[in-house]
Formats: structure tokens, C-alpha cells, sequence
């Protein structure tokens, strides 16, 4: 195999990645989790900081009583797993891109095992209640968290094909200057 056929083989993996909300009842074996878990360690953050640490949940009922907190994670219901990050400081908003960071490796990591994951935020009230039912400290800060599973195929298939539309470079990119 060539460099290139190689590099073309990991740009493929990389904007292959998608969003998946349904996911088969089949849980994650640990030693995926801990292999997800290990990338996750070796994000990059600033100045090596590292100002997270990761809750796996994998319990039904914690995972059902977090996607019903206000926000956007929903797909926690009915997903076998999930990491919840929880970020050092209580606004931690210089960590922001860090968090970003490690949220794409998680879900990356996932996919290299054949996982779908998707990406979900805790707001308003739905802040204070994922401290609560996992016994998140004060001054932490936690507004992340990421499903994990196997794919519902079918459910894959299902869905319209406009979603998955992207804009063209030429609508996205500019040379030298605005």
C-alpha cells in the first residue's frame, strides 16, 4: 500500500464520522471503553493541562434521567453507554477548545471500534441536574456528554439524505483574505 493510498484511507475515516442517535441494545465491550478512555488521556489540551476528567455511565436508568435534563441529549436514552466530561473551574470557559478537542477524540476513537456517537450539551437547569445525579462537585464544570454505541443500522439508513449535504469549499474558504 502506498503513503498515499494510506493518508486517502485516513482522510476517508476522518469525514466519515457522523453523528449517531439510535444505537443497537448490544453494550460495549470494556475494553473498548478502556481503549476509548486511553485516547481520551492523550488529547492535546493547553499547556498540557488536562482539565478534565470522564464519567462512563452505562446504567439505563442514569442514562435515560440524563437525557431528559434540559438539553440536547436526548440520544443518551437509548444509547448502552456514555462519557459525560466534566471540566476543571466552575465557568471553564478557557477550556472550551479544549473540550472540543476531546469530545472529536472520543468520538473518533469510537468510530476505529465500529461505535456511533454522538455529540450532546447539557444547558440551563440541565447543568445543575447532571451535577446532581452524578455527584459532580461545585467549582466543575459540565455541559458535555457523548453516546456510545453500536449503530441501529436501520434506523441509519432511514434518514434523508439531505442531511448529510455539505456546502462547497468555494462557500467555505478564501485565499490570502476575506
Amino acid at each position: 500500500m502506498t503513503d498515499i493510498q494510506t493518508s486517502q484511507e485516513r482522510i476517508s475515516f476522518l469525514r466519515n464520522l457522523r453523528a449517531v442517535r439510535q444505537f443497537r441494545p448490544d453494550p460495549v465491550p470494556q475494553e473498548v471503553i478502556d481503549a476509548i478512555l486511553e485516547v481520551a488521556r492523550w488529547s492535546g489540551s493547553a499547556i498540557n493541562r488536562q482539565p478534565w476528567e470522564l464519567i462512563v455511565i452505562r446504567k439505563s436508568e442514569t442514562l435515560r434521567a440524563l437525557a431528559s435534563a434540559e438539553g440536547y441529549t436526548q440520544h443518551l436514552a437509548n444509547a448502552p453507554s456514555a462519557i459525560v466530561l466534566v471540566m476543571a473551574g466552575e465557568q471553564a470557559t478557557q477550556e472550551t477548545y479544549d473540550e472540543g478537542r476531546l469530545s472529536e477524540r472520543i468520538m473518533l476513537a469510537a468510530a476505529a471500534y465500529g461505535l456511533g456517537s454522538c455529540i450532546g450539551w447539557f444547558i440551563d437547569n440541565g447543568v445543575a441536574t447532571a451535577k446532581n445525579l452524578l455527584g459532580i462537585p461545585e467549582g466543575r464544570t459540565v455541559r458535555t456528554a457523548i453516546s456510545l454505541g453500536y449503530p441501529d443500522e436501520d434506523a441509519l439508513s432511514k434518514r434523508p439524505k439531505s442531511a448529510q449535504a455539505r456546502k462547497q469549499i468555494s462557500e467555505i474558504v478564501h485565499w490570502e483574505q476575506y
